[in-house]
């Protein structure tokens, strides 16, 4: 069972010094290792190909002058010429590494499917304040150290964390926002500092109704922050009601192409471990880990498979079910390069009646083939092309929208033909 400690008194009586003395950040990133997180070519570290000399276990880096330490956790049978996720896991306020790495970095490492390099950094007083950026450069210095070393994919950097982690995963998204691909706060406020905060990140939120410690509404800033540089839609998402022992998970229409945002409010005080129908949080039982792992692996790497396909396909999911309703899908072609484009559909309920599901079809341009594609569940690559809701964004109320995007090679000056939507 996964366990974490909890300091909730000392967090409580923390909070409002640290509130008060939020953390400053410098800009910048970690060099020539750092290129854009979002939709580009995937770039190969330095560590792809080598023989790595890191090991799983905690590490010592000199970080601003100090000795820092971190907790790195390398996939079972890692191979060097595979581009691997990193995730890095703050802790929180009095906690430790070691306890984000004995809680399976917020539960993500046993859904990793060892897929990802998992990374827990040590924060100073046990804590994130982010004193002249000192902690920002702590992750460049750790990215950096990592990726000359071992194979990483640059387009899928992440940074989560509870309470002072949350607040450190923010301040990463603020002030990183070409490296890092995406995050979820848990519990957090503004307290380690927002250099920066006006370009898009995908952002994942999770707050508790009655958080006693760091209030719901300091959750709620820092989603609009996104809300707003992420392009979407203004709302005010559902929140459950005190008693319902429930959780409502929101996802914010008409943003950005793969910059999604977030949020689900659940019924529940200061924790990061949420049980549906219980008042007592427990690691093993929360619905937490399941959502963040899906929110962040939705962003689909840019780098070619390194091993061929089964040759069985996998079993399809069943369509979505619902209501019927009317959409249309509007394509646009957001990017182009030598030999590739980036693209995003627009799919829109124009009826009175909210939509359950919805389903684009297009026809793709000769020699134009989709190499990944993000907010939806395709169906072929080349060609007559369907793409489906994914699990978070097929419900879109009446005259409201949302939408998916895609990378693709191929020339993207001839727009897909025969875009249709149907729903469900």
């Amino acid at each position: 069972m996964l366990r974490r400690r909890f300091f909730l008194p000392s967090i409580a009586a923390a909070a409002l010094l640290l509130a008060a003395t939020a953390g400053g950040a410098l800009s910048g990133g970690f060099g020539a290792t750092a290129v854009a997180a979002g939709n580009g070519t995937l770039a190969a570290t330095a560590g792809c190909g080598k023989a790595p000399t890191l090991t799983s276990g905690t590490r010592t880096i000199q970080s601003s002058g100090q000795s820092r330490t971190y907790n790195l956790r390398i996939p079972d049978g890692y191979d060097r010429n595979r581009p691997y996720r990193l995730i890095f896991g703050f802790h929180w306020l009095n906690g430790s590494a070691n306890n984000v790495t004995s809680a399976g970095y917020y539960g993500l490492q046993p859904l990793s499917n060892n897929s990802a390099i998992f990374v827990a950094p040590q924060g100073l007083n046990a804590g994130w304040a982010n004193t002249n950026g000192r902690d920002l450069t702590l992750f460049d210095d750790i990215s950096r150290q990592i990726e000359n070393d071992l194979c990483v994919d640059t387009t899928q950097r992440f940074a989560l964390g509870w309470s002072y982690g949350g607040a450190m995963s923010y301040a990463v998204a603020c002030a990183r926002p070409t490296v890092i691909r995406a995050v979820t706060v848990i519990s957090g406020a503004n307290l380690s500092g927002c250099n920066g905060g006006t370009q898009p990140v995908a952002y994942f939120g999770i707050h508790g109704i009655y958080d006693s410690v760091l209030n719901i509404s300091q959750g709620r800033q820092l989603r609009d922050t996104f809300v707003r540089n992420n392009g979407c839609t203004a709302q005010s998402p559902r929140e459950p009601s005190r008693g319902s022992l429930t959780h409502i998970t929101t996802a914010y229409s008409g943003c950005r192409a793969g910059y999604p945002v977030q949020w689900a409010a659940f019924d529940g005080d200061h924790t990061p471990s949420p049980v549906d129908g219980s008042g007592s949080p427990n690691d093993s039982r929360t619905w937490t880990s399941g959502e963040i792992w899906r929110f962040f692996s939705q962003f689909e790497s840019t780098t070619p498979p390194t091993t061929p396909p089964p040759t069985t396909p996998p079993p399809t999911d069943p369509p979505p079910t619902g209501e019927p309703g009317t959409c249309t899908a509007t394509y646009r072609t957001l990017n182009t390069w030598p030999g590739g484009f980036q693209a995003e559909v627009t799919v829109a309920n124009n009826s009175t009646a909210a939509l359950n599901g919805w389903t684009v079809g297009l026809t793709l341009a000769s020699g134009q083939a989709i190499s990944s594609l993000w907010s939806g569940v395709n169906t072929g690559t080349t060609g007559s092309v369907t793409v489906r809701n994914a699990p978070y964004n097929g419900a879109v109320g009446p005259n409201a929208s949302t939408n998916f995007g895609f990378t693709a090679t191929g020339n993207g000056a001839t727009a897909p033909s025969n875009v249709t939507c149907t729903s469900p």
